[in-house]
């Protein structure tokens, strides 16, 4: 398995790049990718013992919690951290809430730190499903079919004429309060009403009925971009699952990159028109009933899944914003037709909840793995996060508080 691929060039490598949180395969692999390049990298993290503090490339380690803390605590310990590096930085947020945290403080941020900049209101329309799936439609992006309830009685109301099964799911991120749930398929009116009861605060209604689009996990597809300040593609690549954790409704386990230029071209078409700016990593699913792929997510930040998509000369997303904003070209890039990505974890949970389902034999999990290039926490040059990662997962499976962790059959509350 290759796990390096640095071929691209960069001739500026005097910027460093602070990098907020650093518990997640995701924020990892930026770490990763700046630090193979020769740039100082920093993260920034409340847990001292969060996996990517102790990767090589991690320069040195911030304990602060930016989410907890307030906004304007977060904002001056981060300049602190600046004037500390001594060199204005480029800032990487990784979370949900990063991207309306950073377009909410930017101007105050900017004395230390360049990042792209993007309004408020756009930033808040994507994180939202809801005012996501209204752009969407009003931009002419194709997009399942919702509603968006207020209490039981609408949910009531929208199961008398509803096509089974149907999607629950949440508006903002972040995990139904109840239940830590984000996402669910109910096949039954019973299991509908039951879901929503179940999960949803009444006085803070954050769950929306969509369409379920019928087909297997492969049939998701991925683009991965990164946009400059005129809103132009300098780097794309699209992609789909193979496999997902939690199965069928969770983050990619198992990916491969594939040419598809009609998510392609849609996607950047669809960014032009609302100026976008920066990092994108956006969801769609290919419905076999009509022929269209339909747009599921749009998150303004860098995606978990970004190894993936890394080009025939080493370009990725994040190394494509360092290039843009530092004044350096963004060279050209070809996808790696059947490149794989897997996350080891996630995939050896999901594998097993596959079996259990049926839906996977041993040959085919074996042979799945042809075309692997790199995986999220494995790495020869930086083996400390994924014995980290071992620990964890190894506590969790043997915890007595959360002896689910292998359970095949717990898949719905």
């Amino acid at each position: 398995m290759t796990v390096r691929s640095e071929k691209v060039s960069v001739g500026d490598t005097t910027v460093p790049v602070v990098v907020l949180y650093a518990y997640h395969y995701g924020q990892l692999g930026v770490l990763r990718s700046f630090g193979r390049l020769g740039i100082a990298v920093y993260g920034v993290d409340p847990n001292p013992f969060s996996p990517g503090l102790f990767s090589r490339y991690c320069q040195k380690k911030f304990l602060w919690d930016v989410d907890a803390a307030s906004p304007e605590a977060s904002v001056q310990y981060l300049l602190d951290v600046a004037k500390k590096i001594g060199k204005r930085s480029l800032l990487i947020h990784t979370t949900d809430s990063g991207a309306g945290w950073l377009a909410d403080h930017a101007d105050a941020l900017s004395e230390g730190y360049i990042f792209p900049r993007l309004s408020k209101q756009l930033v808040r329309v994507l994180a939202s499903k809801e005012e996501m799936y209204f752009l969407a439609k009003k931009c002419g992006v194709p997009t399942p079919e919702a509603c968006f309830p207020l209490s039981r009685s609408d949910v009531e109301e929208y199961v008398k004429d509803a096509v089974f099964p149907v999607v629950l799911k949440e508006i903002f991120r972040g995990g139904s309060p109840r239940t830590g749930k984000r996402m669910f398929i109910a096949r039954t009116k019973a299991e509908l009403l039951r879901l929503y009861s179940q999960c949803e605060d009444p006085s803070n209604p954050n769950f929306m009925l969509q369409e379920y689009i019928p087909g297997g996990d492969d049939s998701i597809w991925m683009f991965n971009g990164y946009f400059n300040e005129k809103s132009e593609c300098l780097f794309a690549m699209t992609g789909k699952k193979i496999r997902q954790s939690p199965v069928h409704t969770g983050v990619t386990s198992l990916g491969v990159c594939l040419r598809n230029p009609v998510i392609d071209q849609m996607t950047k078409g669809f960014m032009k028109s609302i100026g976008y700016k920066g990092i994108l990593d956006i969801g769609y699913r290919y419905d076999m009933r009509d022929g269209k792929y339909k747009v599921l997510d749009v998150n303004p930040r860098i995606g978990s899944t970004f190894r993936l998509f890394v080009g025939n000369n080493g370009l990725d997303v994040a190394r494509a914003e360092y290039l843009d904003l530092t004044g350096q070209s963004v060279p050209s890039s070809e996808i790696v037709e059947g490149r794989k990505w897997f996350v080891e974890d996630r995939d050896l949970v999901s594998s097993v909840r596959y079996h259990y389902e049926k839906s996977l034999t041993f040959r085919q999990w074996v042979t799945s793995f042809r075309g692997v290039q790199e995986s999220a926490w494995f790495a020869w040059d930086d083996l400390s996060p994924f014995f980290m990662m071992c620990a964890r997962f190894s506590r969790k499976v043997l915890s007595k508080t959360d002896n689910s962790a292998l359970n095949p059959y717990r898949l719905t509350p």
